[in-house]
């Protein structure tokens, strides 16, 4: 295989309905680190709107047990996009995330600006950091998976294309980051959370890097202090380094999921180690109330296939 092969072969596949394959190929083989870490970026960014953070806090769940809900948001996520959303996993998944959310008051546009932040950040964080930049193809593949996700949510008032995410995401944020004791609470417990999947002599360096990276309304929305200016370009300029370095290297041919990442700690084991009606919290007597996926499957437009891509 050549560096560019992987891409080559999104380009030859459709992103209106072979999305999901288009989306697993970036995620796992052209971009596995940088997929994580951006969309880690995109959910933290969520905390910084009062609303959000607060009723985060308020559960205790990103607080007390911070890394039980990053694996269940992971893996629950990761699920979809592993099996597609027609197969009895993907059903079950997006059937869990729907049960918990619908225990909160959480309104539309919030639901909205959470998948527009899943949309953008990535995109921007590649734009960035990446070895390469996403392809338009990508670009509107990641759109029209997330735009799924969001029907399967029963979402209404979907953006169409990537450049409606980013206004809504845009102007959400200028509308509505600002400070909250909530939202603090659960952007410490994150970075704390981040800094320690390093050895413990870096971890204050960890925390000190991903304040680096962060800019300034979504760190003014926190209260954090600016980092001194050298050390965030250094910092920066370091995550760019690593793009070109990456660039060098041959194109990966296994895939690489989050979970098999390092970050996952509370389910060792896979597939053993946890069952996706498992993740993520539940009712008082551990038993979710009945609901599922509000979007009807059978006028489901089609999808990309639900097979890992074969390796050339």
């Amino acid at each position: 295989m050549q560096r560019y092969d992987w891409l080559k072969r999104i380009q030859r596949l459709d992103p209106e309905t072979e999305f999901t394959e288009i989306y697993r190929i970036s995620s796992w083989y052209e971009f596995p680190w940088d997929t994580t870490q951006s969309l880690s970026f995109a959910l933290y960014r969520t905390y910084a709107v009062p609303g959000i953070g607060r009723l985060l806090a308020r559960t205790g769940e990103f607080t007390l047990r911070t890394q039980k809900r990053y694996d269940d948001t992971v893996l629950i996520l990761e699920a979809v996009v592993e099996h597609g959303f027609a197969s009895e996993q993907g059903r079950e998944a997006i059937r869990r995330m729907n049960q918990m959310h619908r225990r909160y008051d959480i309104s539309n546009d919030d639901f909205l600006y959470v998948l527009a932040t899943f949309v953008v950040i990535p995109k921007r964080w590649l734009d960035d950091y990446g070895w390469r930049p996403y392809s338009p193809h990508e670009v509107r593949a990641t759109t029209n998976y997330y735009r799924e996700l969001g029907r399967h949510m029963g979402l209404s008032g979907i953006p169409e294309t990537f450049e409606d995410f980013e206004r809504l995401l845009d102007d959400y944020e200028r509308a509505h980051f600002g400070f909250d004791e909530g939202g603090r609470d659960v952007s410490d417990a994150t970075l704390g959370l981040m800094a320690s999947w390093y050895p413990t002599p870096v971890r204050p360096a960890m925390r000190t890097s991903s304040l680096c990276l962060l800019d300034d309304p979504l760190r003014e929305a926190f209260g954090y202090p600016a980092p001194p200016a050298a050390l965030r370009r250094a910092v920066r300029a370091g995550m760019r380094l690593r793009g070109r370095l990456v660039r060098l290297l041959p194109p990966r041919r296994r895939p690489h999921l989050a979970r098999d990442g390092r970050q996952v700690r509370s389910y060792p084991g896979y597939p053993y180690g946890y069952r996706i009606g498992e993740l993520g919290t539940f009712e008082e007597g551990g038993a979710p109330k009945p609901s599922g996926c509000p979007f009807p499957h059978a006028a489901a437009r089609p999808e990309a296939r639900s097979e890992t891509p074969a390796e050339d």
